[in-house]
């Protein structure tokens, strides 16, 4: 793998119907805000060969629209990626780094929080981009890591969708 981006997904309903958490879908906000950034993402050539999505309606929702952009992926739902762990996460990204040259996982926070800052902290960043960091993770928001030779993840750079639909 050579380059990693992490996603949260974009904004959601406060509830659903069936009252679960993981059957929540997106806000109108957060369909325009997925979509936007699969063109972003598109238009930095950022083109994943997989996708790890957490099977929840947000998650899944959020790709199909940045997919749509983003052309053939092939894509798989993981069930411990719903509101998995920084260390949950980072397991299944270690466990698929051999399946793609790009990997873009779509899941929740805290975890692509948490392990956005922990790869941050490992590869000695920047105290700027610790403190942009540290600030959150927002809906749809996604952190882009190159990763050499020995796993290590090298910030790239940090979108939202209210930073990229000003550009």
């Amino acid at each position: 793998m050579q380059r990693l981006i992490l996603m949260r997904h974009a904004e959601a309903e406060r509830a659903s119907g069936s009252g679960r958490d993981r059957d929540r879908n997106l806000s109108a906000r957060g369909r325009a805000d997925a979509a936007l950034m699969g063109r972003a993402l598109a238009a930095r050539g950022v083109r994943p060969d997989l996708a790890l999505v957490s099977p929840a309606n947000r998650t899944r929702q959020t790709w199909e629209l940045v997919h749509d952009a983003l052309g053939d992926v092939q894509v798989r739902e993981d069930e411990p990626l719903y509101n998995g762990s920084a260390d949950t996460l980072r397991r299944h990204i270690q466990a698929a780094e051999d399946e793609a040259g790009s990997l873009l996982v779509v899941a929740h926070n805290p975890g692509v929080h948490l392990l956005a800052v922990e790869y941050l902290i490992e590869s000695a960043a920047s105290p700027s981009v610790l403190d942009r960091m540290s600030g959150g993770f927002p809906p749809g928001a996604a952190a882009l890591f190159q990763v050499d030779v020995a796993g290590r993840c090298t910030f790239e750079g940090f979108l939202q969708p209210r930073d990229v639909a000003g550009a």
